[in-house]
C-alpha cells in the first residue's frame, strides 16, 4: 500500500473513534467514506476483509471504554467494599440482559443485513430519520424528572427493553449509541445514565460482533496477509486513542447539553449524502 492508502486507514480509525460514541453512526460514516473514497489497495481490502474491518476496528473503541471505566466495571476491585462489588455484579447482569435482543437478531440476520442494508442511501435515510427522532425525544424530555438517575434504580425489564431498541442499530446509519440513548430516555433514564449504559452495552455486543466477523472471514479467507494484519492493528490503535478523548468529552458535554446538535449534524449530513449520491450517479 502507498502513503495515501495508509492515510486512509488512519482516517477510518479517527472516524471510528469519534463516531462510535457520538449518536451519529460509526458504521454509517465508515460506509460513506468507503463509498466516496475508494481504495486502490484491492489486494488488501478484499470484499471479505472490508466487511470484517468495519466491525473489528471497533474493538479499539471498545477497549477505550474498558480503560476509562475499568474500576467502575471491575467487580473484583480492591478499592470496593462488598456492597459496591455486589452493585457492580448487578450492573453486569443488566448489561448482559440488555445485549440479548441484539445478540440473537445479529446472529440470525447478519448475512441479510450485510447483503441488503449496507448501502449509502440507507445510511442517508437513517441519518435523517433518527436525527428527527432525537429532536422529538429531546423536546419531550426537556424539564422532565427522570425516574432512573443511578443504575441501582434500573430494573432488569428496563435493561432488556433498552436492548430491544439496540436491535434497530443494525440498520446502518441508525447509530447504536444514538438509538439506545433514545430508548433509555424514553424509559425514564437520565441522559448521563443513558449514555453510560450505552457505553457498557457496547462491550459484549461489539466483542461478539467482531468474533462473528472474524470467524466468517477466516472461513472464506483462511490466510491473513501481514499488510491486512497491520492495517487492522493501526486502525484499532487510532480508534482507541481518539475514543479515550471522545468518551471523556461526551460525559462532560451531556451534563450541560442535550443531543440536538448531533441530530442537526445527522440531518445535514444525510441531505448532503443524498445530493452527492445523486450527483455522482451512485
Amino acid at each position: 500500500m502507498n502513503l495515501i492508502e495508509w492515510i486512509r486507514v488512519i482516517v477510518l480509525g479517527i472516524i471510528e473513534g469519534i463516531t462510535e460514541w457520538l449518536p451519529v453512526s460509526s458504521t454509517g460514516h465508515l460506509i460513506l467514506v468507503e463509498e466516496f473514497w475508494k481504495t486502490n489497495a484491492t489486494e488488501v481490502f478484499t470484499e471479505e476483509f472490508s466487511s470484517m474491518f468495519d466491525v473489528v476496528i471497533q474493538l479499539g473503541a471498545i477497549l477505550a471504554v474498558v480503560t476509562v471505566f475499568f474500576n467502575k466495571l471491575n467487580p473484583f476491585s480492591s478499592q470496593k467494599d462488598s456492597r459496591q462489588k455486589r452493585h457492580t455484579i448487578e450492573l453486569w447482569k443488566k448489561v448482559i440482559i440488555g445485549c440479548i435482543p441484539a445478540g440473537v437478531i445479529g446472529i440470525l440476520f447478519d448475512d441479510l443485513i450485510e447483503a441488503y442494508l449496507m448501502k449509502w442511501y440507507v445510511v442517508a435515510a437513517m441519518l435523517i430519520l433518527v436525527g428527527i427522532v432525537i429532536i422529538i425525544v429531546e423536546t419531550g424530555n426537556r424539564g422532565k424528572n427522570h425516574s432512573i438517575v443511578k443504575f441501582s434504580q434500573m430494573s432488569y425489564k428496563t435493561a432488556f427493553l433498552i436492548g430491544v431498541f439496540q436491535i434497530l442499530s443494525m440498520v446502518p446509519g441508525t447509530s447504536r449509541s444514538g438509538i439506545t440513548i433514545i430508548g433509555a430516555l424514553l424509559l425514564g433514564c437520565s441522559r448521563y445514565i443513558a449514555a453510560e449504559y450505552t457505553f457498557y452495552l457496547a462491550i459484549p455486543v461489539m466483542f461478539g460482533a467482531s468474533a462473528l466477523k472474524i470467524v466468517k472471514f477466516l472461513l472464506n479467507s483462511p490466510q491473513v496477509s501481514s499488510e491486512q494484519f497491520f492495517v487492522m492493528l493501526l486502525a484499532m490503535a487510532v480508534a482507541y486513542g481518539v475514543s479515550l478523548l471522545v468518551i471523556k468529552f461526551l460525559m462532560q458535554y451531556i451534563k450541560r447539553h442535550n443531543f440536538n446538535i448531533f441530530a442537526l449534524y445527522r440531518i445535514a449530513l444525510g441531505i448532503v449524502v443524498i445530493i452527492a449520491g445523486i450527483a455522482f450517479g451512485l
